[in-house]
Parts: C-alpha cells; structure tokens; sequence
C-alpha cells in the first residue's frame, strides 16, 4: 500500500517565522506525519524577513519559471527549498520580488496592514496549486493553516475540480484565533480571488454583506475542519455548526495531540474510499 500523501500549506512556520501558534504547529505537525509513515510536502512563503543565508535557501530551477496571474496583471513565481536536518525534511517557499521582497510581512513598520495583502494572499494560493501540479505529486490530504491559505479551499472545490491531481484530495482548514486583517480588505477583494471566471456567487461565503469572511468562506469549502486555537470565537462555532463537517477540536501541539490529527486524516481518508464504492 502507497504511503499517504499530506499536503501542508502555512503562511508561517518556525524557525523562518514565529508570529504566532501557526509557526508552532506548522513545524511540529509535518515531521509528525512523515514519523508515522505519511509523505509530506510544506509549502509557505518566501517573506522578507527569511534570512536566505542562514536557512540555506536555494531556488528549484525546475519548478520555478511560472507567471501566477493576479488582477490581470503577471507576476513570476520563484520556488526555493531548504532542509531541516534534524527533521529530515524539506519546506518550499514561494517567493515573488513584488510581493515578498520587503521586510515586513503582514504590517508596515507603523503596523498598518499591506494594501496589497490581498493580491498577495491570491498569488500564494493559486501559486500552491500550480507548483503542486509541477510537482505531479497528488495529495490525499491538503491542510491549510492561516488565513492566507483560506482560499485554497475555494480553488479546490471549484476553479481546478477537474484537475485529476486533486480528485482524491480531501481539503482541511485550521481555524485559529489570529486577527485575519479581512477588515482592511475592500470590495475589490472579490474580483481580485474570481481567478478562472469564478462567479459571485462562488464567493458569496467569503462575503457577510458588510465586508469580507475568510475563515468562513475556506470553512463552507473545506471538507473537514480544524480548531488551531483553544479559543475560537462563537461566530466561528457557528458556522462550524451550520456547515455540519467533521471537526478536530483543539490539540494542542504534544506529542498526544500529533497523534489526533493524524487519526482525522485517516478517518477522511476511509470516507473517500466508502465514497468510491
């Protein structure tokens, strides 16, 4: 029987980032998973303040080379690797001058919020799926973590639902309790995420009429969901509620709690297969 195949995607991950639980768990989780048998792949941003030197970063000629479209406008896509030893794992940055380059990730150094951080989220997750396509490599799980994967969800389920990579894939998202900057998105949020003539009404979870809901938009696409955080808000539990989808509560990052979610996939994974018979 072929190893599974886990998907990780993060906005942050120890040591290249620590802003918050995300960076804990995104490092913890993947050497977990490969220990117990599961071939992973992480994918992340390539972020200013990754010291490319230190971490021994270099760029994968053969995957980069792509231009990621965003609001009509092309941008390149570098994809770089670095190994950590000790984990004996590899994690893949994706990296772009436009986006990427500046020193900072989400806030300026006055901590206000990027304008562009919007493009920056789409050129990310679209970028994930076409260098996972590179990759030929399909995955059985694809777990997103932070809100700037939260659209990977979407693009899943509906712009590449009949790419045959992903056919099999079932899609998770972790909820965590970081302040995901959707209030300083406007409402060209929505035509900038409409990648390959999505429609409105495709993107009507990621709307409350007032403004835009990224956690409750990847949680209406995802198959399954995750509590990142020990503390979720209420109006997270209830759209948990009304989406009425497999649920991990929160873990934590033990060693115990390692061993939950990897429970959670394979309990995903017998469902795919049930589904196929």
């Amino acid at each position: 029987m072929s190893k599974k195949k886990v998907l990780i995607v993060t906005q942050e991950m120890h040591p290249y980032t620590s802003l918050s639980e995300i960076s804990k768990i995104a490092r913890k989780l993947p050497q977990h998973i490969q220990e117990n048998g599961m071939e992973i792949r992480v994918l992340m941003p390539r972020f200013g303040t990754i010291n490319e030197r230190r971490h021994r970063l270099h760029e994968v000629v053969r995957l980069s080379g792509m231009n990621i479209i965003v609001d009509d406008d092309d941008y390149p896509l570098i994809i770089k690797v670095a190994s950590l030893p000790e984990a004996r794992m590899q994690v893949y940055f994706l990296d772009n001058e436009d986006f990427f380059k500046r020193k900072q990730i989400f806030k300026d150094d006055e901590g206000v919020p990027f304008d562009d951080n919007p493009d920056r989220m789409v050129f990310f997750c679209k970028g994930v799926i076409e260098t996972v396509k590179k990759f030929g490599w399909p995955p059985d799980i694809v777990h997103c973590h932070g809100w700037m994967t939260s659209l990977i969800p979407l693009y899943l389920k509906t712009a590449y639902k009949n790419e045959p990579l992903f056919q099999h894939a079932k899609v998770v998202y972790s909820v965590y309790d970081n302040n995901p900057l959707e209030k300083t998105f406007n409402g060209q949020f929505i035509a900038k995420a409409s990648i390959n003539n999505l429609t409105d009404e495709d993107l009507q979870a990621y709307q409350n009429g007032t403004g835009i809901t990224l956690h409750k938009g990847a949680i209406a696409y995802a198959d399954a969901v995750v509590l990142g955080s020990e503390g979720i808000g209420d109006s997270f539990k209830k759209a948990l509620a009304a989406a009425d989808k497999p649920v991990l509560d929160y873990q934590g990052d033990d060693e115990g709690g390692l061993g939950h979610y990897l429970e959670f996939y394979n309990m995903l994974s017998a469902e795919e297969v049930e589904e196929e018979k």
